[in-house]
């Protein structure tokens, strides 16, 4: 195949997906061609977007250009981008046109990297790596050999840098991307192996460091060049090295060494990490083989894949964008999920297990043409060592170290491999900046099954934070209020609205910069207390609200931390915790929505009125007979419009 477009890293991915032909026959599949009897100029294809497997079809009509050349006779046509080698074969150059629909244009396919087709064509999740910066090349291996078994999706990619002095004549071409098709440890006698490496592995695959028998197992990578022609690597182990004639013939026929000249070469893991700045792999979770094997009619096959759970959510501006722990006081606010690693892996004895998580923003390609750019995403994992429930709030963010992060990237996935102890941990999805909204998937790949939740709080009732013990000039302020009280109230000793709104903001405004309450808070506050409905408060009511209002005044205090008169919304869930107040992640978002301004900050009296309201709903829904699970009330037409209009 070849491509007159900046796509190898879409036909580098492609290159993979055909080694596989149940996965390709998932993508393109194979009951349709140009001969068949009911052909109508449509093709359709298989492409997996951001957790769904979306149909796509596309007709039969291709861009081409007019080839340029000096020679005479008719002038010759060739397709713009994909093109097969087979001027009669088209179905890349159609599953391009497919893939092109999905991102919005073909010009959204310039520039990308392999790992964002492998995953489209897979439904996949796939890690990155810089073997130039591995510390032991053997360790690498050994994951490639293991990833193989799994059958992955691997491709590497060549970027020359100044301090690499044997490019010359190597046969690798720098900036283009290559498949892995392979890795095997290859038997050889030590006597000849030691010519053309010093480390080996076990036969396994496993980095051994115990003194060299009579033979060995020296490490090596098959690699392909897409492009499918005879420029290849031409150092060791090339198709072409003398190594190869220390090998038996039954250990080539083993790992299926052929030497035809056809961009496929095998290489050392020690020049493969010296060579190749980029590796990534694509593995597969069970949604990925579970298409192609009923395809092809193998229900049993017993290939082995990664056990897979997803969830989608998103960062929303006031709500749930809360940046990354730079900004602690709103890190908390963002989407935490709760997943459990239960065993250690199969083939590690270190009694830790192997976790990929892998965070994806929706849609990137297609808002990046509309001129969206592309946010910096990362996530970090703390590890929960109690059994409580709801997120974790600053606190725990303060004063607790992560378990394993990754660095916010401009990608469309950042992803992270990471060993675990058993036991529960959280992950937190972030921007790298608060207040950036994104939808984004995100995925976790283990050996064992897991869940993966998002962590939501109960709408509940909490004990009180705050201690309440009266200072001395509270307790002033108290009998200052019960003669203000008496000279408001007059001879029927209660108060309305309009007299509650003088008193409290004679009070209230002496320690606060706010405008005062306006009369719809009082309103509010009135109907919180008014039992009997008659739109006054007697002065016991007054005091029991008074009590109410120096807990959430204490409590606003706390996190009015500039004296400022007002807070960030995204501490508006711990303000309420704080005075007793649980709420679930909907009702947050109503509760945010409703109170906060446009500049997403909290003001004195809109926090207030908050609590006041949700004391309201509260004792409300207590006072009413319950069903037989206890989850919801029992309210007649009169009770609930009641219940809803006077608050």
């Amino acid at each position: 195949m070849e491509t007159a477009s900046c796509n190898c890293w879409f036909l580098s991915a492609l290159a993979s997906l055909s080694l596989h032909p149940q996965l390709l026959h998932q993508v393109v599949p194979p009951d349709q061609d140009f001969d068949s009897s009911d052909y109508c100029g449509l093709f359709h294809f298989r492409l997996w977007q951001y957790g769904d497997w979306v149909n796509v079809i596309v007709d039969d009509r291709l861009p081409v250009c007019q080839q340029n050349n000096n020679a005479k006779g008719p002038s010759k046509w060739q397709l713009v981008f994909m093109q097969s080698a087979q001027r009669t074969e088209f179905w890349s150059a159609l599953l391009e046109k497919a893939y092109a629909k999905l991102a919005g244009s073909y010009e959204a396919l310039i520039g990308g990297l392999s790992s964002e087709a492998m995953e489209d064509f897979t439904g996949g999740i796939t890690v990155s790596y810089a073997p130039r910066q591995v510390p032991c090349p053997r360790v690498l291996f050994h994951t490639i050999l293991e990833a193989n078994k799994r059958s992955c999706l691997m491709n590497c990619s060549v970027v020359k840098t100044k301090t690499l002095s044997d490019w010359a004549g190597c046969g690798l071409d720098s900036r283009h991307a290559y498949s892995v098709t392979g890795a095997a440890p290859v038997k050889m006698k030590t006597q000849d192996a030691l010519l053309y490496c010093e480390n080996f592995v076990t036969e396994d695959g496993k980095p051994t460091d115990e003194p060299p028998g009579d033979t060995v197992f020296v490490p090596l990578v098959r690699i392909r060049n897409p492009w499918g022609s005879s420029r290849e690597w031409s150092g060791d182990w090339g198709d072409k090295s003398k190594a190869w004639a220390a090998v038996s013939a039954e250990e080539k026929a083993r790992i299926n060494v052929k030497f035809k000249g056809d961009g496929e070469f095998w290489m050392s893991i020690k020049d493969f990490c010296k060579f190749f700045s980029d590796l990534e792999m694509c593995h597969l979770g069970p949604e990925s083989l579970a298409h192609a094997r009923r395809q092809a009619g193998k229900l049993n096959d017993k290939r082995r894949c990664w056990e897979s759970v997803s969830h989608k959510s998103a960062w929303r501006k006031r709500l749930s964008a809360g940046g990354c722990r730079n900004n602690l006081r709103s890190f908390a606010s963002n989407p935490q999920f709760q997943v459990t690693v239960v065993d250690p892996d199969e083939t590690d004895n270190d009694n830790t297990g192997t976790v990929i998580v892998g965070l994806m923003q929706i849609n990137l390609r297609r808002r990046r043409a509309a001129g969206d750019r592309m946010l910096f995403i990362g996530y970090e994992i703390y590890r929960r060592r109690t059994d409580g429930t709801g997120p974790l709030d600053t606190n725990f963010f303060r004063y607790n170290r992560c378990a394993g992060f990754t660095t916010h990237t401009n990608k469309r996935q950042v992803c992270f491999r990471h060993k675990l102890k058993p036991g529960n941990y959280v992950i937190v999805p972030s921007t790298y900046r608060p207040d950036f909204e994104m939808d984004f998937l995100l995925r976790v790949y283990t050996e064992r099954p897991a869940k993966l939740d998002e962590i939501d709080d109960v709408t509940a009732i909490v004990d009180l934070k705050i201690p309440m013990e009266p200072s001395a000039q509270e307790l002033t302020l108290e009998r200052a209020l019960r003669d203000a009280f008496a000279k408001v109230a007059g001879a029927d000793l209660e108060v309305d609205a309009y007299e509650l709104r003088d008193i409290l903001n004679i009070a209230f405004m002496k320690e606060f910069k706010f405008d005062g309450f306006c009369l719809e808070t009082c309103r509010s506050m009135v109907a919180m207390m008014d039992a009997d409905q008659s739109g006054k408060l007697g002065f016991q009511e007054f005091k029991t609200l008074w009590s109410s209002l120096r807990l959430w005044k204490t409590a606003f205090k706390k996190f009015d931390e500039d004296k400022s008169g007002n807070f960030n919304s995204y501490e508006l869930r711990q303000a309420l915790k704080t005075v007793g107040y649980r709420v679930s992640n909907k009702i947050f978002n109503c509760l945010v929505m409703r109170y906060a301004n446009r500049q997403g900050v909290i003001e004195f009296d809109d926090f207030i009125v908050c609590c006041v309201r949700l004391k309201t709903v509260f004792e409300t829904f207590s006072a009413q007979e319950k069903t037989a699970d206890g989850v919801s009330a029992l309210f007649s037409k009169d009770k609930f419009l009641s219940a809803a209009a006077y608050v």
